[in-house]
């Protein structure tokens, strides 16, 4: 006993600073998480100012190409890369020094660096929440006696199909917000496997014709058209949402592994390991001018 005891006296121990519980600094983690964060808000400020940015409610997002589609996706792949990166490079450099063999510290700044990740994710997942609930209430259609509670999930994509179907220059009068959530549920199905089933087709016409004034061979045309029209919309969105949905896994994939190299970058840069460049060395800059 007494020999294990003086050699857990004579090991050097790890600074607890910083620290909230075992040997995680989550100072470090939360700095970097933070920079993180604020990185990839400003990239995708970026990509929206550019026009990168293709999940959009405005009607002219539709027409976006395939291309364009690709180039988003590899835009997002690139700023978690970017954002996840220089969150573990601070995390690493910020970590305090420990004395251990030089695997474990690589190891444990590598951890740190996934624990930037992790925090910066859930960060980005609530401002993505709660931006998607304002662009929500922004979309949803207001007034008439039905409100708000008339709106249908993903009427957004075919809202302008629903303009065109209810156009008119004579509308009467109504409870056209009631009528647009029918006609937009409707027109949802026409990307199902069945298709648009023809009592509906024949309710629609019906709705039509009474809410534009239409004849009756008019109306069946526009509902023909529009109906085929909504079907490419539902279509084109459902590819690119696969799209964009495999890039997101693909960029969070990529920046666990970013976080984790450029943590253990830092840790170098910190132990005196490496030296830095020039860009992250500001200290030496600062002592030039």
């Amino acid at each position: 006993m007494t020999s294990i005891d003086s050699g857990n006296a004579n090991r050097p121990r790890e600074p607890m600073t910083g620290r909230f519980f075992g040997r995680v600094q989550w100072a470090p983690i939360i700095a970097g998480a933070i920079a993180a964060a604020a990185l990839a808000f400003v990239l995708h400020s970026v990509a929206v100012g550019i026009g990168l940015s293709i999940a959009s409610a405005a009607p002219s997002w539709r027409d976006a190409s395939f291309a364009l589609v690709l180039l988003s996706a590899l835009y997002l792949v690139l700023t978690a890369i970017a954002a996840y990166g220089f969150g573990g490079y601070v995390s690493g450099l910020l970590r305090e020094p420990i004395t251990a063999p030089a695997d474990e510290v690589e190891f444990r700044d590598g951890i740190h660096g996934v624990l930037v990740w992790a925090l910066a994710t859930l960060l980005t997942a609530v401002f993505a929440l709660a931006t998607a609930q304002s662009l929500t209430r922004l979309a949803a259609p207001g007034g008439g006696p039905a409100g708000p509670a008339t709106s249908v999930g993903g009427e957004n994509i075919i809202a302008f199909d629903l303009d065109r179907l209810f156009r008119s220059e004579q509308p009467v009068e109504g409870n056209v917000n009631y009528d647009r959530a029918q006609a937009a549920r409707i027109l949802l199905t026409t990307s199902s496997h069945r298709g648009m089933l023809p009592e509906d087709r024949t309710f629609l016409m019906g709705l039509v014709a009474a809410r534009t004034g239409l004849a009756q061979p008019e109306a069946e045309r526009r509902v023909d058209e529009v109906a085929a029209r909504a079907k490419e919309n539902i279509a084109r969105a459902r590819r690119t949402g696969v799209i964009m949905a495999f890039a997101a896994g693909a960029a969070a994939l990529l920046g666990i592994a970013a976080a984790w190299f450029a943590a253990c970058a830092g840790g170098q840069v910190r132990d005196g390991t490496i030296e830095p460049s020039g860009l992250w060395d500001w200290r030496r800059q600062a002592r030039r001018t």
